[in-house]
């Protein structure tokens, strides 16, 4: 897709100006970075933490002394700016967190962004729940409270639907091939590979293939358990067409609303609209006028023989309207007037909500009844 970008002036990296008392209007975004020209693609991925899986240390690759961030930094490399290099998410839970170098605006009956996946064809669907959030303490950080977009399965798979669902995976003690004949799939060389338990009282295994040698436990984990929730489970959509020894997937898509669940050749298929935000558990309805954080997770915990555990793929996001979101943030960051205000004046660093910080990101802060800009 043509890469489309909207121009602004270059600041300097460090820009005063003056303004009188003042009183900052309701704002409504946290993000706007300070750079030359703005861009529709991820910026940046500020967590990788995937579940096992059997893509898991290779899509990106592990290498001795990798840690959480670095692994984070080669998703980065791989998604950032339109690169679609493949990342994934491996198991249920296993999520990916990223933001833009600007909030993306809530335009009322449209859809918001776009997340690319790795479903080239009907009945290859390995559906993630996408989860947005707002900077509210203006810190930087994906650590405001999260909703999730609700999707199709909300309304036409009503009982089958598990909320507030959570699993725990335990390191597996071995990696070698326990030499027994599988029942399961000609292919798997371990059944009782890696262990789960979740809160519904159930439990299984993460089956190893012959197909991938490597741990499917993240290497850069040092905990000997990974936990994953409260999430959505969605129902199961895979099932063999043949019989045992025979095998024959079929993964069947899900109507709307979720990544990696349908093909990339049609924009809607991976299209997302901020409207449906709704309460992780309760699932009630939630009005976000910006969105800073996005956050994919893997929302199937299903085994599919030789083709092994369903895991969401991720080739990159975009804005689906740059020029309105960028508008937006402008009308706010220009939306103060001059009123009596009792905001201290002091050296202090305030946010745009007027809570005191300490510059932590590029962006607009206040200082002295100053605005300031960080780059």
């Amino acid at each position: 897709m043509k890469d489309e970008k909207y121009e602004m002036k270059e600041m300097k990296k460090f820009i005063i100006i003056p303004l009188c008392i003042f009183a900052i209007l309701p704002l409504s975004a946290q993000r706007m970075d300070d750079v030359a020209v703005h861009s529709k693609y991820i910026t940046v991925v500020d967590e990788y933490r995937p579940a096992p899986g059997q893509f898991v240390n290779m899509l990106p690759k592990y290498e001795q002394g990798d840690d959480a961030a670095r692994m984070a930094q080669k998703c980065t490399e791989s998604l950032a700016n339109d690169q679609r290099d493949m990342v994934c998410l491996g198991g249920y839970g296993g999520y990916i967190t990223f933001h833009f170098d600007h909030s993306i605006a809530n335009v009322q009956g449209q859809a918001d962004v776009m997340i690319l996946g790795n479903s080239n064809f009907e009945g290859n669907s390995e559906p993630g729940i996408v989860m947005v959030s707002k900077d509210e303490n203006g810190n930087g950080l994906p650590d405001d409270t999260w909703y999730e977009l609700k999707g199709s399965a909300d309304v036409d798979s009503v009982g089958k639907v598990v909320y507030g669902y959570t699993i725990t995976y335990q390191r597996p003690e071995t990696e070698q091939a326990d030499g027994k004949t599988s029942t399961i799939s000609k292919d798997i060389t371990i059944e009782q590979y890696i262990p789960w338990t979740d809160n519904q009282d159930q439990s299984g295994y993460v089956h190893k293939n012959r197909y991938h040698a490597q741990t499917y436990y993240p290497m850069w984990v040092n905990d000997d358990t990974m936990t994953f929730g409260p999430q959505t489970l969605l129902p199961q959509n895979g099932y063999n067409t043949l019989v045992y020894p025979k095998e024959n997937w079929l993964l069947q898509s899900l109507a709307w609303g979720y990544v990696d669940n349908k093909p990339n050749t049609e924009t809607e298929n991976g299209s997302f609209d901020f409207d449906n935000a709704v309460e992780v558990v309760s699932r009630q309805p939630v009005k976000i006028d910006f969105v800073d954080f996005i956050r994919v997770y893997t929302a199937v915990n299903q085994q599919c023989g030789w083709i092994g555990e369903t895991s969401t793929e991720l080739l990159g996001a975009e804005d689906l309207h740059l020029d309105t979101s960028m508008q937006r943030l402008k009308e706010i960051l220009t939306g103060i007037r001059e009123v009596k205000s009792s905001m201290p004046t002091d050296a202090a660093y305030y946010n745009l909500q007027g809570l005191k910080t300490t510059p932590s990101y590029k962006g607009l802060y206040i200082r002295n009844g100053k605005k300031v800009f960080f780059k």
